[in-house]
């Protein structure tokens, strides 16, 4: 990946996990993780992923990610880093020739556009929210076989697997 790409995935990741109400204590939470920018470039980035401010639980204004009104944080965040290492993806589950993948916060459209473009033939195609991936399965494939054709794309899907 390049530089500005991994920069902005720590981005999403850190404005997902912590509760920073200032371009400051972006700049800082970045530079923990190995990211030394400008602010002028932290508010291209910010711009650029459509970075809001909202209200949290406690009542001061944190950044948010696009649709994300009641943003649910993790209670003991792990470093932006640790957590790129899984693509985003969170569950699966099934009802006749649909599949609802779950992801974490903006991270579906992302996924979406990598099944989408790689020819997978157990799916024909897939439309995409924020955190939620809807797919379009060939008949009378199994699940299984969707399982293995997607973990070429997805590693950690034969792990975190809820199928109903």
């Amino acid at each position: 990946m390049k530089v500005k790409t991994n920069r902005l995935e720590t981005l999403k990741m850190l404005i997902s996990s912590m509760e920073l109400s200032s371009q400051e204590e972006v700049l800082k939470a970045l530079e923990k993780e190995g990211f030394k920018l400008t602010q002028a470039t932290l508010s291209r980035d910010l711009k650029q992923l459509k970075v809001a401010k909202a209200a949290s639980m406690n009542g001061k204004y944190v950044y948010v990610l696009p649709n994300e009104t009641m943003y649910k944080r993790i209670s003991a965040p792990r470093r932006a880093s640790d957590m790129l290492q899984r693509s985003g993806y969170l569950s699966i589950r099934f009802s006749g020739q649909l599949a609802v993948m779950k992801t974490r916060p903006g991270y579906a459209s992302a996924i979406a556009y990598d099944l989408d473009n790689s020819d997978i033939p157990e799916i024909l195609g897939s439309i995409a929210g924020d955190d939620t991936i809807f797919l379009a399965t060939k008949e009378g494939c199994t699940r299984e076989e969707i399982i293995i054709s997607l973990s070429y794309i997805i590693p950690e899907i034969g792990d975190i697997t809820d199928s109903e």
